[in-house]
């Protein structure tokens, strides 16, 4: 029974050693994750039934969008709701919820960025322009969003769990090929 246990540890050290870059990678991510998920629920833990800053932000700067394109748009934040309503020419279409606002998106792009890094100076500024471009992204797809849940509300489960997440979520994978192929270490 002994030999068994000294020769799985023997494997396990044997595999450890042969994957020891995709089990730093894992490590790192993990722990980036973790570190920044728990910092922005701490900043979250302080929005008692009142959307967050980044969320009412998002849904002003998606109306702003919206206006400028005449797409008559207005937001509304109601005591002890924590979300804005999104309103289109005056009917509500929407709820921006804290998901809206790509943080947790932002946190996923930056934990890889971590990971598979790259010298300091490329991942800062890769992780900020990087960042920024999802941000703004983000806030281009809710404006289309919601003008397209009120001209096609038949198609809001499509646009809101399918269309959408796709576009986000490519771009980020996007971003992340290109941080692998281009800057991170190799």
């Amino acid at each position: 029974m002994y030999i068994f246990v000294e020769n799985n540890t023997i494997i396990v050290i044997q595999i450890l050693k042969k994957y020891k870059a995709a089990f730093y990678f894992i490590l790192r991510f993990f722990v980036a994750y973790v570190i920044l998920t728990l910092l922005y629920n701490q900043f979250l833990s302080s929005f008692i039934n009142a959307p967050d800053t980044f969320t009412r932000a998002v849904a002003e700067q998606s109306r702003i969008l919206n206006n400028f394109f005449n797409y008559e748009s207005a937001t509304q934040i109601v005591e002890n709701e924590s979300f804005v309503r999104f309103f289109v020419y005056d009917k509500y279409v929407a709820r921006i919820i804290e998901g809206c606002n790509s943080i947790s998106v932002l946190i996923l792009f930056t934990s890889f960025i971590i990971a598979y890094r790259g010298n300091l100076k490329h991942t800062l500024v890769f992780v900020l322009l990087g960042g920024l471009f999802i941000y703004i992204l983000n806030i281009i797809r809710v404006s289309i969003l919601v003008v397209g849940l009120y001209r096609f509300p038949e198609y809001e489960y499509f646009m809101h769990q399918v269309l959408f997440p796709v576009i986000i979520y490519g771009a980020v994978f996007l971003l992340w090929v290109l941080w692998v192929n281009k800057y991170a270490k190799k």
